[in-house]
């Protein structure tokens, strides 16, 4: 039997919508170590100084929050996100503070219901690997985005990452050796996955250059690129994962926004 999302009436959303409880439980309100110890640090730095700013594909608003925090201290902060389950989670959880606002929007990626220039910042995290129109939405980011914006694109790392990549124990070897497997790289992969029992999930590998291409076609030039080896905290949820401490799981680019508004 085929899991939800891959007949013809069930779609991404529907899938997200039926499987958010899973993302809420496993990856937000510090429950997970990459969010904790990497990503949140990571974007409040880069965070620092906007006034508005937009978090694409927010979930259930953990960076939104963030945003409206006094960890960064924007006015303004707006989530948007397709999904109902994670906008209403978004809105109970709150995170606004005195004098700034976090409000939420329900809009997908590749159509962003504001006018151009509206932002100081755009963030878009570990959520373009589960966006279908990646050349439409990459350009509704940089109309968006105010010359002189900043982009923080958070990535699964496209190349490490890619399905089929792994730790291989190679005993025809002598001696024997343990390296890691790249999968098809090159091969755009849209599939879903069995996250956990019955918990089906979207994704879809593209390599990195497909990303930066499109970044570039919609006036976001990179200005920074990290690939931060794995927190310790994800390290020690398992004695296999000590093996993969040189392989990073992230991708981090920022890029700013050049020239006038489309």
């Amino acid at each position: 039997m085929s899991p939800p999302g891959t007949g013809d009436h069930v779609g991404h959303d529907d899938l997200w919508e039926t499987h958010a409880g899973w993302w809420q439980a496993g990856f937000t309100e510090e429950a997970d170590p990459e969010y904790v110890e990497q990503i949140v640090p990571m974007a409040a730095q880069h965070l620092a100084g906007a006034s508005r700013v937009l978090d694409v594909g927010c979930g259930e608003g953990q960076l939104t929050r963030l945003a409206a925090s006094d960890a960064v201290g924007a006015a303004t902060a707006i989530g948007v996100d397709p999904t109902w389950a994670q906008l209403r989670a978004a809105s109970e959880r709150g995170g606004s503070r005195e004098g700034s606002t976090a409000t939420y929007a329900r809009a997908g990626a590749a159509h962003l219901p504001f006018a151009d220039g509206s932002f100081d910042a755009v963030v878009a995290c570990l959520v373009f690997e589960h966006i279908v129109d990646v050349d439409e939405a990459l350009a509704e980011v940089g109309r968006v985005l105010r010359p002189g914006g900043r982009f923080l694109f958070f990535l699964n790392h496209p190349l490490l990452q890619a399905p089929g990549s792994g730790w291989i124990d190679d005993h025809v070897l002598d001696p024997p050796e343990q390296y890691w497997r790249i999968g098809p790289y090159l091969v755009e992969d849209h599939a879903v996955e069995e996250v956990e029992k019955g918990v089906f999930i979207p994704f879809i590998h593209r390599p990195l250059s497909r990303y930066v291409n499109a970044m570039a076609a919609a006036g976001l030039v990179i200005e920074r690129m990290e690939e931060p080896a794995p927190p310790r905290g994800f390290l020690e949820r398992a004695p296999e994962y000590r093996d993969a401490a040189t392989i990073p799981r992230l991708l981090f680019l920022r890029a700013g926004r050049v020239g006038p508004g489309r």
